[in-house]
């Protein structure tokens, strides 16, 4: 049997992941006991985990570092990488979200120059364009984009949305839900027609969430 490298998104998402390949009985070791490790070997079943930051998962895929990746469907609608986007895995939940200042959502919206902060410049981009049919001005932030419009850097800020405790605490409110976001299992193109063990683990899974 050929060994399949699978890339994982470091964070929570990991965790979740990891418990759903063990539920499928893929693995039977703990992946995330071994925390400080980016390479992770279950011999006996033949894998190998990647412990990657979300947004890189895409790439390692695409370029065939890895066979398989657990990602977010928001970074995959951001990045557009040429990969198969085959399931749904119904785990990491939540949405990407047109928010802003509470109280202001009339104000803004109708705004005719708007700047949006964001961590997503091309959905953001794609949204406002091909959905609303506006051109507005776009900042990219790595982190902490709810300080946006709290500072005046943006009128607005499109981002990752949970529970809205985050929105809430900086007074600010959703104003429009742009996309539902889970995460996906994506395969590199070439792997799934060389490693006919990729099919093995694709059954599984899907088995495993139509429980």
């Amino acid at each position: 049997m050929k060994m399949i490298t699978i890339a994982l998104p470091k964070g929570r998402l990991a965790q979740e992941a990891a418990e759903l390949f063990i539920k499928s009985s893929l693995t039977c070791i703990n992946i995330m006991q071994e925390t400080r490790k980016l390479v992770i070997e279950d011999e006996n079943n033949n894998m190998r985990f990647l412990m990657v930051k979300p947004f890189d998962v895409p790439t390692y895929v695409e370029y065939g570092i890895a066979d398989i990746g657990i990602v977010g469907k928001d970074v995959l609608l951001e990045q557009g990488k040429k990969v198969y986007e085959l399931l749904d895995l119904g785990i990491g939940k939540c949405f990407i979200a047109l928010a802003g200042p509470k109280g202001m959502k009339e104000e803004l919206l109708n705004k005719p120059e708007k700047t949006i902060a964001t961590k997503f410049p091309n959905i953001t981009k794609e949204y406002f364009e091909n959905v609303l049919d506006e051109d507005v001005q776009i900042i990219k932030l790595n982190g902490s984009v709810e300080l946006a419009p709290i500072l005046g850097l943006s009128d607005m800020i499109v981002d990752i949305v949970e529970s809205g405790r985050t929105l809430r605490e900086n007074g600010l409110e959703v104003y429009e839900k742009l996309y539902d976001i889970s995460a996906r299992l994506i395969i590199n193109r070439a792997s799934l027609k060389l490693k006919n063990e990729i099919e093995e683990i694709i059954n599984h899974l899907e088995r495993m969430i139509m429980q």
